[in-house]
């Protein structure tokens, strides 16, 4: 039957396995690279921003609060004060003062019939030396 004919392996030809060795004894000399340009500073963040905020908190009330130097974060559950304030100084280069937690509860929400739960989150309120700024929205 021709159907079982694509599962039969094919031989291959002495040209094919001439190629494929030729392939892999040719190795090509290394090339130098070029000479890399000076590049500003780049600044490398650690595994742990990512992991431990989610996004800046946005609204009428953690924008009130920036005029006090206190911004507003999004946190995992799992984060607590500590990896925070190194987060915030490693991502936005600021020196945190204090940061204090608040843990936020689900709550429930009805749409009609239709009952369901609104999700809880951790939210994370970081002071700053006075003087300094972090833009949360870039303009």
């Amino acid at each position: 039957m021709a159907i079982f004919d694509i599962f039969k392996k094919k031989k291959k030809t002495e040209k094919e396995e001439k190629k494929i060795q030729e392939k892999k004894t040719d190795k090509k000399p290394l090339e130098e690279k070029p000479a890399e340009k000076p590049e500003k500073a780049k600044r490398r963040y650690s595994k742990t921003a990512c992991r431990v905020l989610t996004e800046p908190h946005v609204s009428e009330k953690s924008t009130d609060l920036t005029k006090k130097n206190w911004y507003a974060f999004r946190v995992y559950q799992s984060a607590n004060k500590k990896e925070t304030k190194k987060a915030v100084e490693e991502l936005y280069g600021v020196d945190v003062v204090s940061v204090a937690m608040i843990n936020i509860p689900r709550k429930k929400r009805k749409l009609g019939r239709i009952e369901g739960w609104r999700k809880g989150y951790k939210k994370a309120l970081v002071r700053l030396k006075s003087g300094q700024k972090i833009e949360v929205l870039p303009r």
